[in-house]
């Protein structure tokens, strides 16, 4: 396929279609979705932002918004959906877990399950698009990895979400929690003792699911709360949360530059160093620019460039953040206002439509990993000497320097 071309057919192709015509068809009949645990078949998701009262919407459950929502997702042909529990709603007890919130994520995973999207299900949230979701509960920063109240309420919700997963065939698994160490820090010796033991725990609960830990990118930038080591070895694919603002690709060249638009591909030959394999799949659990400053058509272009070189550096899944726009109500980080394929009132964006054409030319075709040989990890394990690492493998030096 020449990808200078597929991006231009697919956008004339879905210029004929309307949103109505994509959904009914998506509804209509049964999609070509890639086995659900398959790492070596690539996969195309986003991470769930209700448009309707974000994610404050645990609390006052409305199903018609959310149904809204889950076909505007579907179809720009999406196979999955990251979706986030706020850890104390569901639990404001360290003894009890809200039955009423248990029954909206049942609720939320069978309206899924309609519409053929798997569901990753994230349990320890904790932190969210900058806002600290802590439970009543909650002890110092340390304690949430060691304290007998914190480790005895963990355990108990857990036990409370796995059997409200376990009779949908949707489920992709859990992931611990949205970025842990960005709430709850420790080190890492510490903090591999507690991935190991709750993966133990959620694996004896829910056996064959792909079990994960979305951590943002400094664990695998510095020595923090978890080891990549560990990382590398607990998990069947390792999870990346990639963004050039975040990483600071931005003090190494502009949003077009190669330390940006090939971050994903990098930062996944960076997780693979670790492994000591090219073999190792590699999961974007999160990734954007999170660059107010760039329209919706340099979004669409960033994401377009990036994904097709993640692509041929073998990454395997992909899940954009995020569906949809937050709305403006609310008081975030304004860069959270702009962040969605969909804007808030269900207009698909110029990144939605370049995700649709991706989506529809490569889910569920074999991933290809690289031959090349693989570089060892740095020699320090810091944020300098990883970015010289990423900048050497890419072949790129800075202006000035």
């Amino acid at each position: 396929m020449n990808r200078r071309r597929f991006l231009s057919a697919g956008a004339a192709f879905a210029g004929s279609l309307t949103l109505a015509d994509i959904a009914l068809s998506s509804a209509s009949s049964e999609p070509v979705h890639p086995a659900r645990l398959d790492p070596l078949r690539h996969r195309f998701g986003v991470n769930y932002t209700p448009s309707r009262n974000w994610w404050f919407c645990w609390n006052d459950w409305d199903p018609g918004p959310i149904v809204r929502d889950l076909d505007a997702i579907a179809s720009l042909g999406a196979d999955h959906l990251r979706i986030l529990l706020i850890w104390p709603f569901f639990q404001p007890n360290p003894a009890w877990v809200s039955p009423r919130h248990l029954e909206h994520l049942d609720q939320l995973l069978t309206h899924m399950a309609e519409r053929h999207l798997d569901a990753l299900v994230t349990v320890f949230t904790g932190q969210l698009s900058g806002w600290y979701f802590l439970p009543s509960f909650n002890r110092h920063s340390d304690g949430f990895f060691t304290d007998k109240v914190m480790l005895d309420a963990e355990e108990l919700f857990i036990r409370e979400l796995a059997p409200v997963l376990r009779p949908h065939r949707n489920i992709i698994g859990f992931d611990l929690g949205n970025e842990i160490n960005t709430c709850w820090s420790t080190d890492p010796a510490t903090g591999d003792a507690w991935m190991k033991r709750t993966f133990s725990l959620m694996n004896s609960l829910l056996p064959d699911l792909m079990h994960i830990n979305g951590v943002d990118h400094m664990p695998w930038f510095r020595d923090t709360t978890f080891s990549p080591d560990a990382l590398v070895s607990m998990q069947r694919m390792p999870v990346m949360h990639c963004y050039p603002w975040w990483t600071g690709a931005m003090k190494y060249g502009d949003a077009f530059d190669p330390p940006s638009v090939k971050l994903l591909a990098a930062m996944a030959t960076l997780i693979r160093s670790y492994a000591g394999t090219q073999q190792k799949p590699v999961w974007a659990g999160e990734f954007n620019t999170c660059i107010e400053a760039l329209s919706e058509k340099q979004q669409a272009e960033w994401l377009e460039k990036a994904v097709l070189a993640a692509i041929d550096q073998g990454v395997s899944w992909f899940s954009y953040w995020d569906s949809h726009d937050v709305d403006r109500k609310f008081a975030f980080n304004p860069l959270e206002y702009s962040l969605g394929l969909l804007a808030n009132d269900g207009r698909v964006k110029e990144q939605g439509q370049v995700f649709r054409q991706l989506a529809a030319a490569y889910r569920d075709k074999p991933v290809t990993f690289p031959s090349t040989a693989l570089p060892k990890p740095p020699a320090t394990h810091t944020i300098d000497a990883t970015w010289r690492w990423i900048l050497d493998w890419i072949g790129w030096r800075p202006k000035g320097t």
